[in-house]
């Protein structure tokens, strides 16, 4: 394991934390010369997730410092490989949290990447040249061909770079649970953040009754009024929560904090599903009567493979879903991630990297 190899000869401009201290700061490094089988990307926008404060801050004790974040990257492609056949010059592209995998295994050969025992991060992984893997807070980028998709013309590239996470994150559990295809099925969105508020807009856009289910009562006007939810039910109103009982078919639970799942199992159907996205760093309570006495299943989620993530992408082209965002400057990146910490942003801090505000 190396920081570089003696092919890391791109000098790149970015921002890296140093430290468990989480703070942010211009950092040059190396990146690798374009393989045949790469695209090198001009970034132009990345969105700001929640696992990136958990690895700036070592918050699982797997940080490899100093580390570049940013796993949900927007820009135009300036260099392909000669093996690369899908991309081309001036492509509008995303890459999302993957960088490389075993491309052996059966995850890997169903285009199921993600879960391959060997995957490896855009962030804070170990690359097949054994390089550690910088993220997306940077000027460039280079990617393996199979781990980068199109952006669809229509979705400005600030407001769709959280889909490359956030998006294909709820994405996929619908679609496994066959929520895209079932209208008038009834949704549960556990949490209106950076993962949930892109639920809801999926859940509209398939015809499903879609309820936000939040500790926050301040919540309920922006949940019903700015993304067009059916129902809300305030999780702490135990009036509010007996009422639902039996009333949904499929909860998404995005909330990474610790929580009981209890209640909200109570809210399901018999044989109704609730898969866990969200990733509380302390375990979470699980009683065992909810799950007998209504014959229901928790699962759990994992972003997505490459061909979901270019299906997700071409599906918010189709019904034009974008994230709600706030755009910050790279000199305000440790501000967004204290408000991030607090949950103060609505729904998510997208950093222009290339100061452009560009409206590609």
């Amino acid at each position: 394991m190396a920081q570089t190899t003696p092919n890391h000869t791109q000098t790149v401009s970015g921002w890296a934390a140093h430290d468990s201290s989480g703070k942010i700061t211009p950092f040059t490094f190396k990146r690798r010369e374009n393989g045949v089988d790469d695209v090198s990307i001009e970034v132009l926008y990345c969105g700001m997730c929640h696992t990136d404060l958990h690895h700036v801050r070592n918050d699982w004790g797997i940080t490899m410092y100093p580390v570049v974040p940013g796993h949900e990257i927007t820009g135009l492609i300036t260099k392909v490989g000669s093996n690369v056949t899908r991309f081309k010059i001036g492509d509008r592209v995303g890459v999302g949290c993957l960088a490389a995998s075993c491309l052996d295994c059966e995850f890997c050969k169903d285009s199921l990447e993600n879960y391959c025992d060997q995957i490896q991060f855009t962030y804070n992984g170990i690359f097949w040249d054994g390089s550690i893997t910088y993220g997306g807070y940077s000027k460039m980028l280079v990617a393996d061909q199979r781990y980068v998709v199109h952006v669809p013309k229509n979705l400005p590239m600030d407001a769709a770079a959280p889909l490359l996470c956030a998006g294909v994150t709820v994405y996929c559990p619908m679609k496994d649970n066959g929520m895209l295809q079932s209208p008038g099925k009834k949704l549960g969105v556990v949490g209106l953040g950076g993962l949930g508020h892109v639920a809801v807009k999926f859940g509209k856009a398939f015809g499903l009754h879609v309820t936000v289910i939040s500790t926050s009562p301040s919540k309920e006007h922006e949940a019903k009024e700015r993304l067009g939810a059916d129902d809300f039910i305030i999780s702490t109103d135990i009036k509010q929560m007996q009422a639902g009982k039996r009333t949904l078919d499929f909860i998404i639970d995005t909330v990474s904090a610790k929580h009981s799942l209890g209640p909200l199992l109570e809210l399901l159907k018999v044989n109704g599903t609730l898969v866990i996205v969200g990733a509380p760093d302390k375990p979470m309570d699980l009683p065992s009567f909810p799950l007998i006495f209504g014959k229901r299943a928790v699962k759990g989620s994992m972003t997505g493979g490459m061909r979901e993530t270019q299906e997700m992408m071409d599906v918010c082209g189709e019904h034009n879903i974008t994230c709600d965002i706030e755009v910050v400057n790279p000199d305000q990146i440790n501000g967004a991630l204290d408000r991030l910490a607090r949950n103060d942003v609505r729904y998510r801090f997208v950093i222009d990297i290339a100061g452009k505000s560009s409206n590609l």
